[in-house]
């Protein structure tokens, strides 16, 4: 019974979409001088996956009216009873006993550091109750990813890594006004806030053609301020391909491809950009 209710949150909060997170992790732990020991990237993948699993216990809680209310989430785990409140409350917590045994085993800044990861958690739920940057409140959360790593390793905060967390910023906040174009009308009904709810569909994709664009000059600025090598860049080229396919799929009177957008090309689009980062800073 405890499995299959620890299977079902799982598949809930989308356990497999750690996939997204963790490249960029790892793009910050190996960009560092030196490459890190292997102890050190278990402990970045455990910090990892515990705050992933905590900010989306979060989100499910602060969200559990909203989302029985949308015939997208309806189904969800929480609205429909599968799991209690109270259950979801207990592997948030486990989560965050998990992440904060791994902060503890990294650089000590970490220790100092950790509410700025997760006061961003509780935060940003609420922000589209009552703006539109919301998408850039999660792209803030994923901006600490690589940045986060970095400090892990070295114990200090540089201007490559934080370049390289904006880098990623703008992209989680391109697929996300992407994602809540399916929700315009939902959101409308509800008071909600999005770009694509407050100022319609194709001001949404054009904003994130934009961001998806600074998103590659950005990951350049990080090769050229880290010095790296031709590898790093044909990766870059790469992810830019992945990121110009994912935006030719939606269409503003067409979302018939929005989920190959946004599960397909992300799902490549941040592995692809680590391996070529590693190749280069292997054979460098």
């Amino acid at each position: 019974m405890a499995s299959t209710k620890i299977g079902t949150f799982l598949r809930d909060i989308k356990f497999e979409h750690s996939i997204f997170a963790l490249p960029f992790a790892y793009m910050g732990a190996i960009l560092v001088p030196g490459l890190p020991t292997w102890w050190q990237i278990v402990w970045i993948t455990v910090a990892m996956v515990g705050a992933r699993t905590l900010a989306m216990s979060l989100n499910r809680l602060i969200d559990k009216n909203i989302d029985a209310l949308n015939i997208r989430t309806r189904e969800r785990a929480l609205p429909t009873g599968l799991i209690s409140v109270r259950e979801v409350l207990v592997y948030g917590l486990l989560s965050l006993v998990v992440f904060m045994i791994a902060v503890f085993q990294l650089a000590p800044l970490c220790r100092y550091l950790w509410p700025v990861v997760i006061i961003p958690f509780v935060v940003y739920p609420y922000t589209k109750r009552f703006t539109w940057l919301s998408h850039f409140v999660l792209g803030f959360n994923y901006s600490l990813v690589p940045l986060g790593a970095w400090v892990a390793i070295t114990n200090r905060i540089d201007l490559a890594p934080a370049v390289l967390g904006l880098a990623a910023a703008l992209w989680l906040a391109g697929f996300d006004i992407i994602y809540s174009c399916q929700d315009v009308e939902v959101d409308r009904a509800q008071g909600l806030f999005s770009i694509p709810a407050n100022f319609g569909i194709r001001t949404g994709l054009s904003l994130t053609r934009l961001l998806h664009l600074l998103t590659v000059l950005l990951l350049v600025l990080t090769g050229v301020l880290l010095e790296l090598g031709l590898l790093y860049y044909a990766g870059v080229v790469v992810a830019a391909a992945f990121l110009y396919y994912e935006n030719s799929l939606v269409k503003p009177h067409d979302l018939s491809r929005l989920n190959l957008a946004f599960f397909t090309m992300n799902g490549l689009f941040s592995p692809v950009l680590f391996l070529f980062t590693l190749a280069d800073v292997l054979l460098i």
